[in-house]
């Protein structure tokens, strides 16, 4: 049985609810940034305690792996209608930027220079062509997995693996500190990471002939737009609500301050 053929008998609807997947979880939504966010902010903190454990927990809160995934089914989508990869590259890019602008301020502020040498900082400051075969064996692992569901536990293992968020810190680390062998070093081993991910995962999508699916893609992007309309909505509302009780809070202790005024004279 060939390859080729392997990969087009995953079922339609397993293929459906990997473009699905990729297309939610990587909406630039709140969700999405707050996790981003916190699993930046513990990798750094990680890195500056050496602690190993703590570095790993944040690879596992870590959705980065969407948006780069969606950057390769983008590209194997990628026709007259470019709507796919140019959101995931702008969700990918301000990921990296935010990610990296809160590393810098955490290290920066919660540091010291001891922290800056710690092993774990050390560690992601030597890239080699291992890191790129680790990248494109841990992408071609998710990228398949992702198609099927009874694989879902193995994600947090390819998580960890990848290892996208502690470089991503490191870099963070080594600006806070002004070592340029350290944003060297975790910037080669981060573009790696992200070089041979998304390009083992178009591959895969490719042998799955995931190109015929756009429909699916542009389906579910609008409708995850119309989500993010509808919540931004909800959040609009609520804002002016807390804006509007805090006026009226305002107003009545205005009212209580002339009212005690006027006894006192």
């Amino acid at each position: 049985m060939s390859i080729l053929a392997r990969f087009r008998a995953v079922p339609d609807k397993d293929k459906a609810s990997l473009i699905r997947k990729l297309v939610e979880n990587g909406t630039p939504d709140f969700d999405y940034f707050y996790l981003i966010g916190l699993s930046t902010l513990m990798a750094t903190l990680g890195l500056l305690l050496d602690s190993g454990s703590i570095v790993i927990g944040s690879m596992l809160i870590a959705p980065l792996m969407y948006p780069i995934l969606g950057v390769s089914l983008g590209l194997v989508m990628m026709g007259e209608n470019t709507t796919l990869l140019s959101r995931a590259v702008k969700t990918l890019t301000k990921s990296l930027a935010a990610g990296l602008g809160l590393s810098v301020a955490a290290a920066f502020f919660f540091g010291s220079p001891e922290m800056y040498q710690s092993a774990e900082v050390m560690a992601r400051t030597v890239p080699s062509h291992l890191h790129l075969l680790v990248a494109i064996v841990a992408g071609a692992a998710v990228a398949y997995m992702l198609a099927k569901p009874e694989w879902g536990d193995a994600l947090p293992g390819v998580a960890i693996a990848v290892a996208l968020v502690p470089p991503l810190a490191t870099v963070g680390v080594g600006i806070a500190s002004a070592n340029a062998l350290v944003i060297k070093g975790a910037t080669m081993i981060l573009a790696l990471n992200l070089f041979g991910i998304i390009a083992v995962a178009v591959v895969i999508f490719l042998l799955m002939n995931l190109g015929e699916k756009e429909n699916i893609a542009e389906s579910t992007l609008k409708r995850e737009d119309e989500k993010m309309e509808n919540e931004n909505k909800v959040i609009a509302e609520v804002a002016e609500q807390i804006t509007e009780s805090k006026d009226r809070v305002v107003i009545i202790e205005e009212h209580i301050s002339k009212t005690q005024s006027r006894h006192e004279t």
